[in-house]
């Protein structure tokens, strides 16, 4: 397995080198982990093969790492863990990455006696997430064990967890047991000629047709070829918030469909008489828990997992197939026998989105007080402010919304959405993986403060690989989800209201730069920031503890206690 320039392989090749020597070959580049003894040499392994790793402060920071990496590079990306308590702390990292069909191969090094401190059932655990579990114990089959491994990360999009016996990884594989097998075929995702013709029929019978595109066509060059069958079929585009950004230069783009849709792409979803989602299953999150589905709607779903077809609402028609090839398929029929009329894109609507579908171009009043921002004029200030060539990771929480709507995307690779599992923590190491996959980037961390409490330990891995990121913390100094759920009934609040941090004096403990916003005002520091990364001076990251208002829930927290 030599001869592209990586280390000659010796003859006493052991397991652990052998699992990086394929992973290398077969096209992972980068690795998060936090190392322990059980996967010392491991790691050191991955990094002899020109692996690149990023040293995290936490497991579960370093899952949700490899997660956003995976995601923004679209390659299989690598976590290396501990023993026992290694994985069971990555966990909510890896049920993030199994839900969203993320291929990223987590490593674990596995303690086998039961006796032992670090035992734990790992597969149990793995499976138990949704993720998929292999044992590499045996050195004769190493080299097939972990080739099929990526195969089923890449080709079937499974998060993976590789558990590595620590009596195994220093085992020899015999020179016999060396041959890599060549690549597992690509799933075909060719879709019936029956349901293509059938789209067809509905597209050129549809008046006001509508595509949500979400995550299963975020696959590279998907977009454009979606763009174009919406031109050919007179639809509007909308996405996924996952997928945000995908359709981010075209002029009959309505944005995100569902809670964060602005009122005008609200009301042009709900009076579609078609309703394609492509790679979308059409969740109560992306229809607005049905609200944007209308009575005489024809439902249609577009995917490649013939299990995700009808999930999450009944349909009028299921195309199994993958969202390139069933657009190129129907694309084609179209050209044969071209609708009649414009669908959903005649003077009327075009002049109505000309004066704006984004949630900035309505009429959004400004709250703020002497001593606490409204969170629509900072992400406002905030999207005038940044560079356009920005890659933006969210976490979760009340505030989420607002930098999800307000925070412009050049296109998909410039959103991170790890919203899948609906955990808060998430976010910042989100961004740091965003970062590692697109350096040319600048990346913008938004989180709550809780959000940002729980993760806080990675600001110390932004500031030692010098990542010139901007860390927006909606401070509320509360749980404010929770707080606008539960405070108009009049529950005790103490559970979820806390003394308000020092975040910005803690990030300067880390070695970041820090601001406190309470006016729009207060973000000229940030000005002279972004001016030095324009110009490519180096300086430390930045955190912006904004002070934000708390008397009033985001606007798609109002729609989901709704739809409870």
């Amino acid at each position: 397995m030599s001869g592209d320039g990586r280390p000659a392989v010796a003859d006493d090749l052991v397991v652990v080198e052998a699992v990086a020597e394929v992973l290398a070959r077969r096209g992972v580049r980068q690795a998060f982990g936090v190392v322990g003894s059980g996967n010392f040499h491991l790691t050191n392994a991955l990094r002899a093969q020109g692996v690149g790793f990023v040293a995290a402060r936490h497991e579960m920071g370093a899952a949700t790492m490899a997660d956003a990496h995976a995601r923004i590079s679209r390659t299989p990306t690598v976590v290396t863990l501990h023993q026992g308590c290694g994985l069971t702390n990555a966990m909510t990292g890896l049920t993030e990455a199994a839900k969203s069909g993320s291929p990223v191969l987590v490593l674990a090094a596995e303690a086998t006696n039961r006796h032992s401190n670090f035992w734990v059932d790992q597969a149990g655990l793995a499976t138990a997430v949704g993720a998929t579990s292999v044992r590499i114990d045996d050195p004769a089959t190493a080299v097939v064990d972990i080739a099929a491994a990526v195969d089923r990360a890449v080709v079937d999009r499974e998060a993976v967890v590789v558990n590595l016996p620590l009596s195994v990884q220093q085992q020899v594989v015999a020179p016999g047991h060396r041959d890599l097998p060549a690549p597992r075929e690509p799933l075909d995702r060719r879709p019936a000629d029956q349901d293509v013709a059938a789209l067809a029929d509905l597209v050129r019978a549809a008046r006001r047709p509508v595509f949500v595109a979400g995550r299963g066509a975020r696959e590279r060059g998907t977009g454009p070829l979606l763009a174009a069958l919406g031109a050919a079929s007179g639809a509007l585009l909308a996405t996924s918030a996952v997928a945000s950004g995908l359709f981010h230069d075209d002029a009959w783009s309505l944005g995100i469909s569902g809670g964060f849709s602005s009122p005008l792409a609200a009301s042009l979803i709900a009076d579609a008489d078609l309703l394609v989602g492509w790679g979308c299953t059409l969740n109560m999150w992306t229809m607005r828990h049905g609200a944007l589905v209308g009575a005489d709607t024809t439902v249609v779903q577009v995917d490649d997992r013939a299990d995700a077809l009808g999930a999450q609402r009944d349909l009028d028609l299921g195309v199994h197939g993958g969202v390139a090839e069933t657009a190129t398929a129907v694309r084609a029929a179209l050209a044969t026998e071209p609708r009649d009329g414009p669908g959903y894109r005649d003077d009327d609507i075009a002049q109505r989105l000309a004066g704006g579908v984004r949630w900035r171009d309505h009429d959004v009043p400004d709250r703020s007080t002497a001593d606490r921002i409204d969170p629509r004029a900072l992400l406002m200030a905030l999207d005038d402010l940044l560079p356009a060539e920005r890659i933006v990771g969210v976490d979760s929480g009340n505030f989420m919304g607002h930098p999800s709507v307000y925070l412009d995307v050049p296109d998909e690779d410039g959103f991170c959405f790890t919203q899948a599992f609906q955990s808060i923590g998430l976010g910042l190491a989100t961004t740091i993986g965003c970062a590692i996959a697109r350096p040319d980037r600048l990346a913008v961390a938004a989180l709550g403060d809780g959000g940002a409490l729980m993760g806080i330990a990675e600001l110390e891995t932004v500031a030692r690989l010098a990542i010139p990121m901007v860390v927006v913390v909606h401070n509320d100094a509360a749980y404010g989800a929770e707080v606008h759920h539960f405070g108009p009934d009049g529950d005790d609040l103490s559970t979820v209201e806390f003394p308000d941090p020092d975040l910005a004096a803690i990030a300067r403990g880390f070695g970041l730069e820090a601001i406190i916003v309470r006016t729009v005002d207060d973000l000229a520091p940030l000005a002279d920031w972004v001016a030095d990364w324009r110009a490519g001076t180096p300086r430390p990251a930045v955190l912006v503890d904004a002070k934000v208002l708390t008397d009033h829930p985001s606007w798609w927290l109002e729609e989901a206690f709704r739809g409870h």
